[in-house]
């Protein structure tokens, strides 16, 4: 028997997050993740190789005009922009920071809201 485990941002994701996650899939991002974190607030993450070596600055300037393809609702809603290149998910000292990012958005801590 085959048992899958779901994670638990993968459960808050929505048509609107969908549509973010094919916007930027269609622009060649390698990765792209979206959920809604809570009512007022949409995350994203993109990862790519493309951002090694890249200040996160260059990063997101990369990514934005993408994202103002969208409706200008869901580009209010998006309160964190996450880029990663591949590497800086490992767990490295040189990666630290990216990690702690990237495990925020793997499992949010609780809302608020």
């Amino acid at each position: 028997m085959t048992q899958t485990t779901t994670r638990s941002w993968e459960t808050k994701r929505t048509d609107e997050t969908r549509l973010v996650e094919r916007v930027l899939k269609d622009a060649a991002f390698e990765r792209v993740d979206a959920y809604r974190y809570n009512a007022a607030s949409i995350r994203v993450r993109v990862i790519d190789e493309r951002f090694e070596g890249m200040p996160t600055e260059r990063r997101d300037a990369m990514v934005e005009p993408y994202l103002e393809k969208l409706p200008e609702r869901t580009q209010g809603d998006i309160m964190n922009l996450f880029t990663f290149a591949p590497s800086e998910l490992q767990r490295t000292p040189t990666a630290h920071r990216e990690f702690l990012l990237n495990v925020e958005f793997e499992e949010p801590s609780p809302s608020i809201l």
